[in-house]
């Protein structure tokens, strides 16, 4: 270990396999190497939470050094003290948070550690009963801190909305390693276009209304298929509603998959009926993995994406935007090829992880 060094220390809170932030997470220790920084990552999680060996497991496979903390309580004093005695050990200059926890956490414990503050807002997508209180907790926490970072233009303004000077604020998008994301085979060429759909199975991500577009496609005699990955509180609800559908042989629940790469192979097109998200990794891999794209303008997408070039873009929430995005491109070969050369294309030109991890690193020294 380079003494020289100066120790990041990302923390997050995270129930189950988590999300898209935490494939960033993962893969930012590796990024640094060659740099004046050095990072680790201490992760809040529920108790027994079987989960956090999914993500435990991704961070040995990108040697990514990794602490789990269970928590039981909203705001745990045993959590503080240990965070603190990480700090300490591992000497810790920059606290990098990722949540309205770790933000307030960071907040609570630099008077006892004297390091700098940096969060990332990736945004709240999910909204329950206490997401007010989130948010307010967010906007107390974030003009505290001494570097922000959005990953979309939507959350930038946000964060400006919440007292960040434009001094203290960066947009730095999400990435991808579009070395690992590559596709190994060809998409069919024809018969039934299997239509893929990434995320945690909860109301904001739209699934019912996707599986309700894909099956007015299917009545018009488009031979399609739908394939739906992930995991979460809809489960029961989208499971009963295509075991329902007249399609329902052609309506696939595939479950939590840890191989996203081998995932994408197996997938066409791409949709993202989201109704609200960030700039989401899972458009990105879709992208690197040279998929054609349908997505809603939600958060992030409606300033990233170029409708047209290298996705179709659509309004949220409702089924016949979904179903009319979707027929443009199911029913015309050459418009899916375009739209497939041209997320790989801006994948590899705009969203390197490298080049990401260069602007990080830009922020880090402006502490």
């Amino acid at each position: 270990m380079d003494e020289a060094q100066r120790t990041v220390l990302h923390v997050r809170i995270a129930a189950g396999a988590g999300g898209g932030p935490e494939k960033t997470i993962i893969n930012t220790p590796r990024h640094l190497e060659g740099t004046a920084y050095r990072a680790s990552v201490a992760y809040l999680h529920p108790p027994e939470d079987p989960g956090f060996e999914i993500i435990t497991r991704r961070a040995l496979e990108k040697a990514c050094p990794i602490e789990g903390i269970p928590e039981s309580l909203p705001i745990d004093p045993r959590v503080l003290w240990r965070l603190r005695k990480i700090c300490k050990q591992q000497h810790v200059h920059i606290w990098h948070g990722h949540d309205y926890k770790s933000n307030l956490y960071g907040v609570l414990l630099r008077p006892l550690c004297g390091f700098k503050l940096v969060t990332t807002v990736h945004g709240w997508v999910k909204h329950t009963k206490k997401t007010p209180l989130y948010y307010g907790i967010d906007r107390w926490t974030l003009p505290r801190h001494d570097q922000v970072i959005a990953v979309s233009s939507d959350l930038y303004e946000a964060s400006l909305k919440a007292g960040v000077a434009t001094e203290q604020l960066s947009l730095i998008e999400n990435a991808i390693d579009t070395e690992e994301y590559q596709r190994t085979r060809p998409r069919a060429a024809g018969g039934r276009l299997r239509i893929g759909a990434v995320g945690r199975l909860s109301e904001e991500k739209g699934f019912d209304l996707l599986i309700r577009a894909v099956e007015s496609l299917m009545d018009e005699g488009h031979e399609l298929e739908l394939a739906i990955a992930g995991e979460g509180d809809k489960e029961a609800a989208l499971r009963q509603q295509m075991s329902a559908s007249r399609h329902a042989e052609h309506l696939k629940l595939l479950g939590f998959k840890s191989d996203t790469r081998a995932l994408f192979d197996g997938f066409d097109l791409f949709c993202l009926s989201s109704l609200r998200e960030g700039l989401p990794n899972v458009v990105l891999e879709a992208m690197s993995m040279g998929l054609p794209i349908v997505a809603t303008r939600s958060g992030g997408m409606q300033e990233f994406a170029r409708d047209g070039e290298d996705a179709i873009l659509v309004a949220p929430g409702t089924v016949e935007e979904l179903e009319a995005g979707l027929r443009r491109v199911v029913a015309d070969p050459r418009l899916r090829d375009r739209l497939a050369e041209g997320a790989r294309a801006r994948a590899v030109r705009d969203c390197s992880f490298a080049r990401r991890m260069q602007r990080v690193v830009e922020v880090y020294d402006r502490l």
